[in-house]
């Protein structure tokens, strides 16, 4: 099949074709987000891969169907960027990475723990100063601190056998509860109890309409005074402007994200010799204990290669009209 693939970067480009010689599709690569505007560019193509913060709204979907598009792959996880409803009206079929390498992200999410919690990064730029003061570096011990989990499918559970290592207590909150996690002596409960009793509550379910906004102003009234924050799951599962209340009165001790809710017009580009417009994440930036990164969590070369696998052999699938392990569906 001949696939558009839009949103790429230099490391899209090269975990594809490292695969691509094992499958007989041609592709091209575009580095332009997949929006109704640029959907053009899929033109002569057979189906298009798209990224998370491509706008697969019914406009886009429109175009691309009128293109003679049938098959959108998402190289992701997470279609809630998705219109599910126009895609089935319009006979588009859709399919998914449904995990790959929970480890990547479930290990970035204790990378940004660890950070704030032994302030490393502030370390690591003192002592390029010469400057070798411990002043300002007290942290803080995870051992024997009570972690919240939200959300326990591939990543949550990868999160939580990382985080009974380091020997603490476990509060997991999730629809369906996982016996493999029970058996660990992960505690399931619900959401205000996870709240009242969590040093530290990390995010790791899918945006849905009951997810969003999850964190909200009610919601952090209930956490301890200081608790650390993590989330590298959806950027909408937080209200920002309730967070950045929560880190001005203490509420929020510790605050580590690697997604941000209007991430699509900052993340994966380099902005560094523009201004930010964005209000909001640039006061979260003016915060000495919180700590960004740019939607980096799934970007291990392990990671990268199990995309691009399961990604060309969902559009083998389709081309080959067998059945779609990965499909999405209303």
């Amino acid at each position: 099949m001949r696939v558009a693939f839009f949103s790429t970067k230099k490391y899209d480009r090269e975990s594809f074709q490292r695969w691509l010689p094992k499958f007989s599709h041609q592709v091209s690569f575009f580095e332009a987000k997949l929006d109704k505007h640029s959907a053009i560019l899929a033109q002569g193509h057979d189906a298009v891969c798209a990224f998370v913060n491509d706008q697969l709204d019914e406009g886009t979907l429109k175009n691309l169907s009128s293109l003679g598009i049938k098959l959108i792959a998402l190289r992701c996880a997470g279609y809630n960027q998705v219109d599910l409803q126009a895609a089935k009206e319009l006979k588009l079929t859709i399919v998914r990475v449904p995990a790959y390498s929970p480890e990547a992200v479930a290990e970035h999410a204790f990378a940004l723990i660890l950070t704030l919690s032994r302030k490393t990064h502030k370390a690591y730029n003192r002592v390029r100063e010469s400057n070798f003061s411990l002043e300002g570096l007290t942290g803080c011990n995870i051992h024997g601190k009570t972690i919240g989990v939200i959300g326990t499918g591939a990543i949550g559970r990868a999160f939580c056998r990382i985080a009974k290592g380091f020997g603490v207590r476990i509060l997991a909150y999730d629809i369906f509860e996982n016996e493999e996690m029970k058996a660990m002596g992960v505690e399931y409960c619900n959401l205000d109890k996870l709240f009242a009793e969590s040093k530290i509550i990390s995010l790791h379910c899918p945006l849905t309409p009951e997810t969003h906004h999850i964190i909200n102003k009610k919601s952090l009234q209930k956490i301890q005074d200081g608790c650390m924050l993590i989330n590298t799951s959806r950027g909408g599962l937080i209200e920002t402007k309730s967070v950045i209340s929560a880190l001005k009165k203490g509420k929020i001790g510790f605050l580590g994200i690697d997604v941000y809710e209007q991430e699509e017009d900052l993340f994966f580009e380099n902005l560094s010799e523009q201004i930010l417009q964005d209000e909001q994440i640039a006061r979260l930036m003016t915060f000495p204990n919180v700590l960004i990164t740019g939607h980096q969590a799934f970007l291990t070369r392990e990671a990268l290669d199990q995309i691009a696998e399961t990604t060309l052999e969902n559009i083998t699938a389709f081309e080959k009209n067998e059945k779609l392990i990965n499909e999405v569906k209303m």
